[in-house]
């Protein structure tokens, strides 16, 4: 096959496509439920996919009362019949946020060993649902969150500062519904699946200490106000492992959607190379490698011969500095980087968007990137390695033409990425 730019797009669509689907909660869902309860069912959660879960779950169990609230993004909800949805804000948590978190917390008071908590949770839950802890105000927490989205920390760091600023994750949630048994059905988005960091991990106990909290604020210089020093100096731990039983089940994964797209791409003549599922550092960073391993399979057939595709998934960073920035998203500046780093390469197309459908905060999934990206750029009188510079890789690829719109999707595994080598 010879492959011409359409015939490459097209396969890194049906690629990225392949891996969201495989993470739909209406296919996977049914299979994780527990057995049904003998008291009541009350159905909590929040994520990006909480309001499709809960679509899915009425589905599975129609014959079961269901009642309680989910909180999803703004745009992200679905109709359902028995379970409410509240919709709030993402990335930095707004009023709602609050308001869905006291309501949820309100929903698993006062029951009983035989009733059932079933937790739909999914990325994003951690600024859908956020309730200040005591001593704080919405306004101190969404200081906080904008400050760790700025400075480059990992997403395991920026969950451990809002762990202990919480009144509802790190373990909390799971702790107010006791004696009732509580399960956790999850869509991960993180490095590693830890249900402790997708959405902050409101079910399950948490690991992180105050200590560690101190030293990332530490380590990424962020300024918190006098009420955060004061509420970690506390020193109030969450709940710690072995506080409450555990019974927490994935449902969807990134490397579910990275088979997923391996198997497409196998289909259409493509050998898929899987470096990983929880690739994260710098967006631009990775670019650069991920630059060096397409270069390696072009000239020397390693670690696989062409035609092939590297797939991976994480989620990396973008650390904004003090100057000023344009507008973008981890997935169109690591796009950004690979084309710069690839210098024209002839051969070579790449993809990567944010399986939610939302890169960042704009209204794009990601973008692709093809030989001559750099050269259209340029055309345009654009300077990508400045563009890349000021953080304004959306507005290059909106110019261009390149961006890879899919709308909200209703689930999120995190990133796919896949760099096609002809």
């Amino acid at each position: 096959m010879i492959w011409t730019d359409e015939a490459a797009r097209a396969a890194l669509r049906t690629i990225f496509d392949a891996a969201v689907a495989a993470a739909d909660p209406r296919l996977t869902l049914a299979a994780h439920l527990p057995e049904k309860p003998r008291g009541r069912c009350i159905v909590v959660g929040a994520g990006k996919a909480s309001a499709l879960m809960a679509a899915a779950l009425e589905t599975a169990w129609p014959d079961v009362p269901l009642s309680g609230l989910v909180v999803t993004r703004y745009g992200h909800a679905v109709p359902t019949a028995r379970i409410t949805i509240m919709q709030s804000a993402h990335p930095v948590p707004d009023a709602n946020s609050e308001i869905a978190a006291r309501r949820i917390l309100a929903a698993v008071a006062g029951l009983t060993a035989d009733d059932l908590v079933i937790a739909l949770i999914s990325g994003g839950g951690s600024a859908l649902m956020a309730l200040p802890a005591e001593g704080l105000t919405l306004g101190d927490k969404q200081a906080v969150n904008r400050a760790l989205l700025a400075s480059g920390a990992a997403i395991g760091e920026m969950n451990a500062v809002r762990k202990h600023l919480s009144a509802i994750k790190g373990g909390r949630l799971a702790a107010a519904a006791w004696p009732a048994r509580v399960v956790t059905l999850a869509i991960s988005d993180v490095p590693g699946d830890d249900l402790g960091t997708i959405a902050s991990g409101p079910t399950v106990p948490d690991a992180t200490t105050q200590a560690e909290v101190a030293a990332i604020i530490a380590r990424t210089g962020i300024t918190i106000s006098p009420a955060v020093a004061a509420v970690l100096a506390r020193g109030e731990e969450t709940p710690k492992p072995g506080a409450f039983p555990v019974d927490a089940r994935l449902i969807a994964t990134p490397m579910m959607a990275l088979r997923a797209a391996a198997a497409q791409a196998t289909a259409i003549g493509l050998r898929p190379i899987i470096l990983g599922d929880a690739l994260e550092g710098e967006s631009r960073a990775l670019a650069v490698a991920m630059a060096g391993i397409a270069r390696g399979v072009q000239a020397h057939g390693e670690p696989a011969a062409g035609p092939a595709v590297l797939l991976s998934g994480g989620e990396t960073t973008v650390t904004i500095g003090s100057g000023p920035a344009g507008r973008g998203g981890r997935n169109t500046e690591f796009l950004l980087g690979l084309a710069v780093a690839l210098t024209g390469t002839s051969g070579i197309w790449a993809l990567a968007g944010d399986t939610d459908g939302i890169d960042g905060t704009e209204d794009a999934a990601g973008a692709i990137v093809t030989p001559d990206t750099l050269a259209r750029a340029r055309a345009l009188g654009s300077d990508p390695r400045e563009v890349l510079a000021g953080h304004d890789s959306y507005s290059l690829f909106a110019a261009l033409g390149d961006l890879v719109v899919t709308g909200p999707t209703l689930t999120n595994v995190n990133d796919i990425r896949a760099v096609l080598i002809a």
